[in-house]
């Protein structure tokens, strides 16, 4: 039997990189001071759909802070005990992220239910000056949080901040609408149906954030990667005759790994087959991390479903 490992070291760049840390605390710094502005703006018209909108971008502050805080611990190396880092530090700060997102809405929803009973008075002007304000604030955070070379896409806790950013947005966007419908109508109605509106938004987009942050610390394969067409091109390279105990997983975002026992007719790991194996999957599935274990055809795995792994003679193993 032969072992292969393929390692991918190329993080400077990733989601821990230091362009993504800069964006990072530039927004916070804008969204720390905005969020001052809209409490007190709040406070002083009356509105619950600013309070909210203050609400969420208080949490977005601490969501920036503590996913500068996860980026800065994954830029770690790895340790004896910790053999893949800190890498993982992004994704539960993107779990946490998502998770504060509901509890905002759920006291969103709490709040504008009790004022649909009895809409109280507020200052429709003040209040859309504000959240306009707030709406430019956080136009700008999109614009610095947005890369053309992947940006948010790239990581689920830089996603996690941008769908903060992104429906406190929308959140202003809906405080000055309802702040015009008072001006005008002296619909007071509109204040709470807009912090309803709003709650609804934060829900939606923290959802899919939830569910991948999920599947990743389930150790599910990726979205993006059909294992059945994985297993396919293993047996489409012309030695290999089965494969077995195939895993894919995600260590942290745009991070995929492979493990995989091969059977061909004699056992040996000839480079060739390797090479071919690597470029595959890396062609056609974009995975670097790939560790492959070559067994010959008819020779039972001694380990095969235990805890301890085979034995690998020194003769047969082969790195590429």
């Amino acid at each position: 039997m032969g072992a292969a490992h393929d390692h991918h070291h190329g993080h400077a760049h990733g989601p821990a990189s230091a362009g993504n840390l800069r964006k990072l605390a530039i927004v916070l710094c804008l969204s720390f001071t905005y969020m001052l502005a809209e409490a007190v703006g709040g406070y002083l018209s009356n509105s619950l759909a600013l309070l909210a909108d203050a609400g969420h971008m208080l949490s977005d502050v601490a969501a920036i802070g503590l996913s500068l805080f996860a980026m800065w611990i994954a830029r770690r190396p790895p340790t004896p005990q910790r053999t893949f880092g800190y890498q993982r530090m992004e994704i539960l700060a993107a779990l946490i992220n998502g998770g504060t997102l509901v509890s905002i809405s759920i006291y969103i929803f709490v709040e504008a239910w009790r004022r649909l009973a009895n809409p109280p008075e507020v200052q429709g002007p003040l209040m859309m000056a504000i959240a306009t304000g707030g709406l430019v604030v956080n136009l700008v955070a999109l614009a610095i949080l947005h890369d053309r070379h992947g940006g948010h896409g790239e990581s689920l806790n830089m996603r996690g901040v941008w769908l903060h950013t992104l429906t406190d947005a929308l959140g202003s966007l809906q405080a000055v609408g309802a702040g015009l419908a008072i001006w005008l109508f002296g619909w007071r109605l509109a204040d709470p149906i807009a912090s309803a509106l709003i709650g609804c938004l934060v829900i939606y987009s923290s959802w899919a954030l939830l569910r991948e942050t999920l599947a990743i610390l389930m150790e599910a394969a990726p979205g993006h990667i059909d294992v059945d067409e994985v297993r396919a091109a293993l047996l489409d390279v012309g030695e290999v005759r089965a494969v077995h105990d195939l895993h894919v997983w995600t260590i942290t975002s745009g991070r995929e790994s492979l493990s995989a026992h091969v059977v061909t007719a004699d056992g040996l790991t000839p480079r060739e087959l390797l090479s071919e194996i690597r470029t595959r999957l890396h062609d056609q599935f974009g995975i670097h991390h790939v560790t492959i274990q070559v067994e010959a055809e008819g020779v039972h795995d001694p380990c095969e479903g235990c805890d301890a792994p085979a034995p690998v003679p020194a003769s047969a193993a082969a790195t590429s």
